[in-house]
């Protein structure tokens, strides 16, 4: 649907799951949001893998819906949530398994992949995926081909890999959660939903269409909002995003005498306290632990800070010299005098002229590189 309230995408057979936390509806209203859905549109018919990144309740399956509608796929579309995926059973319920591979494998099953073969697999919270898994399911996107449990045979596959996640995945990555190569293989096209409180082109259009949702359901004229209700709608934060927006258009609905009023829509927090700054971004959160830094009266603060910054962009750019010189803004050759001084790269010659080849192993005692 298209026009000057925006692209309605709506989730299929919603009722079906009247308790879920996902968003059964997404609005492309805000000119942040038409401009995401033009990109989407865009990158729709290619086969390369999509991560979808934000918050609980901001449509990112709607958005894996989207993708595989414009795709020109003509098989189905397959949602996994790996959180919810039992560990011991993980694999086969995503590569399948033969008959007698493991006890209660009373009968061969084709796993989720093999399911969407010739269409989309959306894997919903990536980040939750165990590390044993995220090998093997590197290596199907590498090889292209699924083998069961307990079976030698490989199938060939024509899946298209849609990927979610609400955590930060290069953090997960630096803190051994998340494998470096699956991040590098599923970051092709990312695409950043942001909250709803980012985009307030999208609260009202969202608001009348669940009004308009619940008010048929219930068989009631649709009431209207007030200007007050209205200035309440955008006020408020929405830590829940849609999903919650949805929530407190049907209790007011369900609460309301006649037109609704701002005493009916039940926020979490009140709108006057719920209401929020623009988020602060990653220089000011630094500012404010600095000030807690300054308060603790530290010593050596600016050494400690200076090495930590290194320490983190070498790890982060996988110490590769020059994405990290690039990264911090600096010249390679100040980068390998820090880098030298905190022992994470040897002093020869050798390693100047290849430092990627020549990283030196640190002591198991101290931590630090040893020269």
């Amino acid at each position: 649907m298209s026009d000057p309230h925006g692209r309605l995408l709506v989730y299929p057979d919603a009722s079906a799951h009247p308790t879920s936390i996902r968003a059964k509806a997404a609005i492309f209203a805000d000119p942040k949001s038409r401009t995401l859905l033009q990109q989407l549109d865009r990158v729709a018919p290619a086969d390369a893998p999509v991560l979808i990144v934000g918050e609980t309740g901001t449509g990112k399956e709607l958005v894996a819906r989207h993708l595989h509608s414009q795709s020109g796929r003509k098989g189905a579309f397959v949602a996994v949530n790996c959180g919810a995926l039992s560990q011991s059973l993980a694999e086969a319920e995503l590569f399948g398994h033969q008959a007698g591979s493991f006890t209660g494998a009373n009968e061969t099953r084709a796993g989720w992949f093999e399911a969407a073969n010739g269409g989309t697999l959306f894997l919903d919270e990536i980040g939750d995926l165990p590390l044993p898994l995220q090998v093997k399911l590197l290596r199907v996107l590498q090889e292209r081909e699924v083998v069961r449990v307990g079976s030698r045979k490989a199938i060939p596959l024509d899946v298209r890999l849609v990927a979610a996640t609400n955590v930060n995945l290069p953090e997960a990555v630096t803190a051994g959660r998340f494998r470096l190569d699956l991040y590098y293989r599923l970051n092709v096209a990312t695409f950043e939903l942001p909250p709803l409180r980012d985009r307030h082109g999208d609260i009202m259009p969202l608001a009348e269409h669940f009004l308009s949702k619940y008010s048929e359901k219930l068989h009631v004229r649709p009431p209207v909002l007030g200007l007050d209700t209205r200035r309440a709608l955008l006020s408020y934060a929405w830590p829940g995003n849609i999903r919650e927006l949805e929530n407190v258009i049907h209790f007011a609905l369900l609460t309301a005498d006649g037109d609704i009023r701002p005493e009916h829509l039940r926020f979490a927090a009140a709108p006057q306290t719920a209401a929020l700054a623009p988020a602060l971004s990653p220089i000011e959160n630094i500012a404010a632990q600095l000030d807690k830094l300054f308060a603790s009266t530290p010593t050596e603060l600016y050494q400690s800070l200076e090495e930590l910054i290194v320490r983190r962009a070498f790890s982060y750019c996988s110490q590769n010299q020059v994405q990290t010189a690039r990264l911090l803004g600096i010249s390679r050759n100040v980068l390998r005098t820090l880098l030298k001084r905190l022992g994470l790269i040897s002093h020869d010659a050798a390693a100047d002229e290849y430092p990627e080849l020549r990283l030196v192993p640190a002591s198991a005692e101290t931590g630090r590189a040893v020269s």
